[in-house]
Order: C-alpha cells, then structure tokens, then sequence
C-alpha cells in the first residue's frame, strides 16, 4: 500500500513540510516501491480460477455436448491432456518467450527471450503491478490453455490422440506464444502499434479460430459429412458447458483489468450484457431464416457474443458493448449456418465460425466501440480512422501467422504419425473405444 493510502494526501503534505530541504529533496526523489494490493490479488486469484472453470469443465462439457455419443471421451480427453500439457510448456518457457524479453529493437517486438526459461528470476516475493508476478504467471497460463482447447473443436471426431497433442505444441510454441508476445509485451509489435485488445481477440480467438479451421481443412471432413446427419449427442451437456464458460468469462475479461477497480466494473458489466444481445440477436436470425429459435441457437449466440466482447470489454461503453454483441450474433449465425456449407469445409464444432470470425467483429468493432464520442473509453485525443486500420492490420497479421504456423504444424505432425487421421473402421466405431479403450455410455 502506498504511503499516500495510508497518511492521506494532506498528511503526507505536512509530513513532507516538517522535514529538512536535504530530505524534502530526497523523498520527492525516491522512485516508488511496487507493493502489493491484497484487494487486487485477491480478484486476480478468483479470475484465474474462473478461467480454469471455463476450460475444465466448460470448454469439456461444451465440445462433449456437441460430437456424437461415440466420440465424447475423445474430446474431454484431449480437452483435458491439453490443458495440462500447455500448462507444463507455459511454466517451462512459454511465459519467458510471451513477456520477457529486451524492452525494444530487433526480434523482440516478434518474441521475448529465455531468461525466465523455467520462472527463473520469478520468485513469491516479485511484484507485477499491485499483484504477485506469479499470480500473473498463473493468469496468463489459463489463457494459453484454453486458447490451445479450443482448436481441439476443429478437428473434433478424426484425429489421432498423439496428432492431436503434437499439434497444438507445436502450435502453442510458435504461434500463440509470439502472438501473445506482440499484443500484450511491451515492446511487442502490436503492442506498439497502438492495437487494443483487452483480453484476448486476437491473441487468443482468431489465433484458435484460423488454426482449427487449417487443421480442419488440411485433415480432411469427417465421414458421411455433407451427407449424413451428424447431430450433437447431449444438448444438455453443452447448454451446461456454455453456462460454466459464461460464467468462467467474468475472470477472463473482467481479470483482465488485472486489479479489482472500475475497469474490471465496467469489463464485468459487457460481459453480460455484449453475450445476453448476442443471444438474441442469434435467436432472432434463426426465427426469421428457420421458422424457430432453437437452445443451441441461444447458447452459440452467447459465445459468440462473449467472443466479440472480449478484446474490447475494457474500451466499450455499456450501450456499444450491447450493438457489438448484437452484430456480432447475427454475423456468427451467418458464418456457421451459409459460410461454412457454401465453402465445404469441416470445422467439426464451429470454431471458425464463432471465435474465428467473432474474434475477427470483435476485434475490428473494438476501434468503433472504444471511440469517446460514442461512449466508449478511448484514449484522450482517440482519432478513429486511425485506430480502426491499426486494428485491421493487427487482424490480418494474426490470421496470416496462425494460418501459417498451423499448416506447417499439420505437414510435420502427419509426417511424425504417418498421417494424422485415424482409420476409417476406427472412425467409424468412434474415438471413444479405438483411442482410449473405453465408452461413455455402457
């Protein structure tokens, strides 16, 4: 706690009078001692375990909901072996690759360095703003975890167990790792350019969204896809699955005002309210082009919505975070109900269509929303034109490096494993029995 804090500025004042010039000198010169504020670490603690939540279980029951009976084990394993592996390459060097690092020039507005290879030089007694460094080590873990689970639903009902987690290593390390580094390290090049995202637009959803749809493209469809039924199994499970992921995203956007202040206030706030319009903005497309508005329909919307608002919840106005939400519903149900059949390809469970493209509404509304004289909470002097082609640049690069990254990805994991898929009589039978040896349902 601040001195200030504790005297109160008056005090402080007089305080400051009553000593010789030669101290007076010497206090107004001394740099200020980051300490920690047990309030703020306190919240950042609760968001981080909110974020687990959206993951183990929500991201798990989500994706389980949604693939065929003989499939759900499959995908709450990789769900699970995901998040612990990532977690173990976070400790390992991910966190030192994302925020260490020379504070300008050459490579390292592309990507930190090592020497916080293993949390070297992180201690409990080292400080990050008002909190403990490491409980930001544990913040930023869960957001590299559930960025790598969510790929997973791309790919969800075809792909080799092993492939699977080959993959996303490999992708974790030379895409979301530098992705991460430009947008929130201080000599990163997004970063400098000025893009705004919050909690993780571009870094976490149209990272995940462009890699699960190559993945999804370069793996191949399912069988019988475009020509069988492939229905969810359990729409229970995935209306509980949105629900845990709903309620995990208020650490996730409003933990990252990385203090319990006004901002996480006002980043808690548009993340109701930005979800709750896309909804019903995703129900009321499906009324108009499909005669009814379904519960999968009221709970993709949700996502997509929570998508949207995450890179702008702490630079949106409550009204803009409510028209963000409502656009961005209406441009998800077209994505994964027109774009998606028109073009043919087979991103199993929609991750293109709702982080994919939500991420990339989200992340370009945020120049719109963010604007002062529309009620959002810009920066003094914000010029929006500006701002809007420094978020469109930000997105393209994001979407050209994740492209790249996961098809280079692919290419060396089906050359590991002999091809990435497992066998047609194994995809038949379902992952369930032919990758783990055992059923959900006995």
């Amino acid at each position: 706690m601040k001195m200030s804090k504790l005297l109160g500025s008056a005090a402080l004042a007089s305080l400051l009078m009553a000593l010789p010039a030669f101290a007076q000198e010497a206090a107004a010169a001394a740099p200020e001692v980051a300490t920690i504020d047990t309030g703020d670490t306190s919240w950042m603690i609760v968001s981080t375990l909110l974020v687990i939540l959206m993951t183990i279980p929500g991201v798990a029951l989500f994706y389980g909901g949604l693939v065929r009976g003989k499939n759900v084990l499959s995908v709450v394993t990789q769900v699970f072996g995901a998040f612990s592996m990532i977690a173990l390459l976070w400790v390992a060097y991910g966190y030192s690759l994302a925020f260490s690092g020379p504070s300008e020039g050459g490579i390292s507005a592309f990507i930190g360095d090592f020497s916080n290879l293993f949390l070297a030089n992180v201690t409990p007694d080292s400080v990050s703003g008002s909190i403990p460094e490491l409980v930001f080590v544990v913040f930023q873990l869960t957001f590299a975890c559930i960025t790598a689970t969510l790929v997973v639903g791309g790919i969800a009902e075809r792909m080799k167990f092993g492939a699977v987690m080959a993959f996303l290593a490999i992708w974790f390390t030379f895409s979301y790792l530098p992705i991460a580094h430009m947008v929130w390290s201080g000599a990163g090049l997004f970063f400098n350019m000025g893009a705004l995202d919050f909690a993780g637009g571009t870094v976490v959803h149209i990272n995940s969204g462009v890699a699960a749809l190559v993945a999804a493209i370069v793996l191949g469809p399912r069988l019988g896809y475009m020509k069988e039924p492939i229905a969810p199994h359990n729409l229970i499970f995935v209306f509980i699955g949105a629900s845990l992921l709903w309620v995990g995203w208020f650490g996730f956007n409003a933990g990252s005002a990385l203090g319990a202040n006004g901002l996480a206030a006002q980043a808690f706030l548009n993340t109701i309210t930005a979800p709750a319009a896309a909804a019903i903005a995703w129900a009321v497309g499906e009324k108009i082009t499909r005669g009814h508005a379904s519960a999968l329909g009221f709970v993709s919307g949700a996502v997509a919505g929570l998508v949207a608002i995450t890179p702008a919840a702490g630079f949106a106005g409550t009204f803009g975070s409510i028209v963000l939400g409502a656009v961005t519903g209406f441009v998800c149900l077209w994505a994964v109900v027109t774009l998606k059949p028109m073009l043919k390809y087979d991103d199993s469970l929609d991750v293109f269509g709702i982080h994919g493209v939500g991420g990339i509404v989200g992340a370009i509304g945020t120049a719109i929303v963010a604007d002062p004289a529309l009620g959002g909470f810009g920066a003094e002097g914000y010029a929006l034109g500006g701002q809007l082609v420094t978020q469109v640049l930000a997105v393209l690069v994001a979407i050209i490096w994740s492209a790249v990254v996961a098809f280079l990805a692919m290419l060396i994991v089906k050359a590991i494993f002999g091809g990435a898929r497992v066998s047609e009589a194994g995809e038949s039978d379902g992952l369930d029995l032919t990758s783990h040896g055992e059923r959900a349902y006995n």
